[in-house]
């Protein structure tokens, strides 16, 4: 079995990607009042919960976070499974008046963002919206850029990259594999 080509964040950087941003969040919304935050299934929702917490330790008000689910917004929903999992779109509290940050893990071509954008708007209005990513990769495919970004990693489009979080995987990391590697890890 192979593994991973390269380990690109560990615990340690994780960590201090995600309060470089939640410092970058502050500074460019001169505080944290009328932000929300709502993470894109599956691994936004957590890393908004840790956002949030950050922000409150940081600018001592509570930052509302919701979990997002675009699989339904999704332009290659044909493409992706016969029967699409659905999950859970949860935010208990109105959009509008607020800046809302979308959060997520990876981003890539683009595509994920523009289905939140879209399922967002259904939520209602909000003041402007923002996005944060863990990871941007390159390859965009739409006129989509993140606002924060933890780590910018230029990839091929052989490579994958493999968010490892703590409340979904055990663990905190970021790796880069091979996909012909990580599909023979999968089998």
């Amino acid at each position: 079995m192979s593994g991973p080509k390269a380990i690109i964040l560990s615990n340690d950087e994780t960590r201090r990607a995600l309060t470089r941003i939640a410092h970058e969040i502050v500074e460019r919304n001169k505080g944290a009042q009328h932000l929300a935050l709502i993470g894109i299934h599956t691994r936004g929702i957590p890393l908004a919960a840790r956002l949030a917490a950050k922000l409150s330790e940081l600018e001592g008000v509570d930052v509302p976070t919701g979990m997002l689910d675009i699989t339904l917004y999704r332009d290659d929903l044909s493409e992706v499974a016969h029967q699409p999992i659905i999950r859970e779109t949860q935010v208990p509290f109105d959009i509008s008046q607020r800046r809302v940050i979308l959060v997520d893990d990876v981003l890539y071509t683009g595509r994920t963002v523009r289905a939140a954008l879209d399922a967002l708007i259904d939520l209602g209005r909000p003041a402007g919206i923002q996005l944060a990513v863990l990871v941007d990769r390159g390859h965009r495919e739409l006129p989509i850029r993140a606002d924060y970004v933890g780590k910018n990693l230029p990839t091929a489009s052989s490579e994958v990259v493999k968010v490892k979080l703590h409340e979904t995987d055990g663990v905190d990391s970021v790796e880069l594999w091979d996909l012909a590697d990580l599909r023979a890890e999968l089998r």
